[in-house]
């Protein structure tokens, strides 16, 4: 049996969103603007599939610098923002849209600090987002066994039409068209949202010849009432698997686990933190969920649900998730949700629907103390127990910002202690220890992409966040040695950003003792 891949990334295309900053669903309406423009203009479907797909995923590599943008601005949803309703091509334009908005409500020292930043080193800085960004989803694209045009497409698609974008600096036509079309649509459904068809006709017209091709600039908007009406009369995921080109995408039922295992490594991506997070809870949740001698059908959902039960952290800033101190009131109210917005990612797929409550449980508690619903214990079924007490016991024994990891002995004390406070439950809490210490490192016969176990130790420090300086200083290397290294990692595994190396680290399960 297969899937439509299409179907299970209608839903899954809001991990873009709420982690860009955006409304849920705003990824989607983009696809169906792409396609339904793509076909007015009469483009061959090859085309108009990797628009409609380049569309859907536009966004969700933007996780993969979400730790540096925080450290040099703050939050990162209010510098997405504030970047995507400027004309980025127009100096004038970033100046009186992107500076007030990362200096305001700052005391008047760090205004003037942020507002130098942004002039002096906004561009350099876009660059280098905008690069690890295309990276992360270009890889995503392989991942998900999208073709190579598509995976074109999203490596390009924050190149301008003027030359001025990146990550290559493509001008013109020699960038894909489905690239130049995801740019247009992506901007007409933003400001169709804040100001109608007139904004969204403005905004376009104004990028045109700029970051935006000019003739398909003159075709959008003497067309922009109709087809934008079409978009937003008609439910966009109908729109999208309507006019998807045959041969439609699928995949077999079986990988399943893959594209969920891409959808947790790009939750996992948003904090060095949490990278390796959800693969491990879904190993703990499936061997524990076998233990327990739950059913196959069972024992597959729990994996399933382990790796997607954190994608709802991406709408939570990274501010927040990297925070040292005691959280506010307010931001521990935006940590309990995102549990609830993990639920709702899922329930915008027919396909992982019936997982929605089962991921949406990973923090109840079995005397109705969790979140985010306060479940009773009679609400909660043994697989959303079972995925409690895995989640809890990784988290535990996995570095936060606010603490060290806690050795594998106190977490299980922490585990026992939750048993006698009526918390969680004893057989789910005996499976999960009995899974996490008959566990053992795999054997690695070959590294991949030719690595060897000193560029492995490297590429761990990369994936956590530390510069050449810092792998210097802990591996007791020179500063050199260490560039020396990280640029060969980099020429091996085919990336050039911390975001796009700590995927790859993901992908290939190397981040077993990773430092920060």
């Amino acid at each position: 049996m297969s899937v439509r891949l299409a179907e299970l990334l209608t839903g899954l295309s809001r991990l873009g969103d709420l982690g860009f900053g955006l409304q849920a669903g705003e990824s989607l309406r983009s696809s169906a603007l792409a396609a339904v423009l793509g076909r007015s203009l009469d483009l061959p479907d090859d085309d108009i599939r990797a628009a409609m797909y380049t569309g859907l995923l536009f966004h969700v590599g933007c996780v993969g610098y979400a730790h540096e943008t925080a450290r040099v601005f703050g939050n990162e949803f209010v510098v997405n923002m504030a970047a995507e309703q400027s004309n980025l091509a127009d100096p004038r334009d970033v100046a009186a849209t992107i500076v007030p908005a990362v200096t305001r409500g700052r005391p008047p020292l760090r205004r003037v600090q942020l507002a130098v930043t942004s002039l002096t080193r906004g561009k350099r800085f876009g660059a280098a987002y905008d690069t690890a960004s295309c990276e992360v989803g270009r890889d995503a694209a392989r991942r998900l066994g999208l073709p190579d045009g598509v995976q074109h497409s999203i490596y390009h698609s924050a190149e301008w039409w003027n030359g001025g974008g990146s990550p290559a600096g493509l001008a013109g036509e020699a960038i894909p068209v489905a690239a130049r079309l995801a740019m247009l649509t992506g901007i007409a459904v933003l400001f169709d949202t804040i100001g109608g068809v007139e904004a969204a006709v403005d905004a376009v017209r104004r990028r045109g010849g700029g970051m935006v091709d000019p003739h398909l600039a003159e075709h959008f908007t003497g067309r922009a009432a109709a087809l934008l009406g079409k978009v937003n009369a008609t439910d966009p995921r109908d729109l999208v698997l309507e006019a998807e080109p045959g041969p439609v995408v699928s995949v077999p039922e079986w990988r399943l686990v893959d594209i969920a295992g891409v959808f947790g490594d790009l939750a996992d991506l948003k904090t060095p933190y949490t990278h390796g997070h959800s693969r491990e809870v879904a190993a703990l949740a499936r061997a524990a969920g076998q233990g327990l001698n739950l059913g196959p059908d069972e024992v597959a959902d729990l994996e399933v649900a382990g790796l997607l039960h954190d994608v709802g952290r991406v709408a939570v800033s990274t501010t927040i998730w990297e925070k040292p101190d005691r959280l506010s009131a307010h931001e521990w109210e935006q940590v309990r949700l995102h549990a609830y917005h993990s639920e709702r990612i899922l329930s915008g797929s027919d396909q992982l629907a019936p997982l929605a409550r089962l991921v949406g449980t990973h923090h109840e508690r079995c005397d109705g103390s969790g979140y985010h619903r306060g479940c009773a214990s009679t609400e909660l079924t043994m697989a959303a127990r079972v995925l409690a007490v895995a989640d809890a016991y990784q988290a535990m024994t996995q570095q936060r910002a606010h603490r060290p990891a806690l050795a594998p002995e106190q977490a299980e004390q922490r585990l026992r202690d939750d048993v006698a406070g009526g918390r969680l439950d004893a057989d789910a809490v005996a499976a999960v220890l009995a899974a996490a210490g008959h566990t053992t490192a795999a054997v690695r016969r070959e590294l991949p992409a030719g690595l060897t176990n000193r560029e492995v130790e490297v590429l761990r420090l990369v994936a956590g966040g530390c510069s050449n300086k810092r792998i210097a200083e802990r591996l007791a290397i020179s500063r050199r040695t260490a560039e020396f290294h990280v640029q060969r990692i980099y020429t091996k595994i085919g990336t050039s950003s911390r975001a796009a190396a700590a995927m790859f680290a993901m992908e290939h399960d190397l981040l077993d003792g990773q430092d920060r």
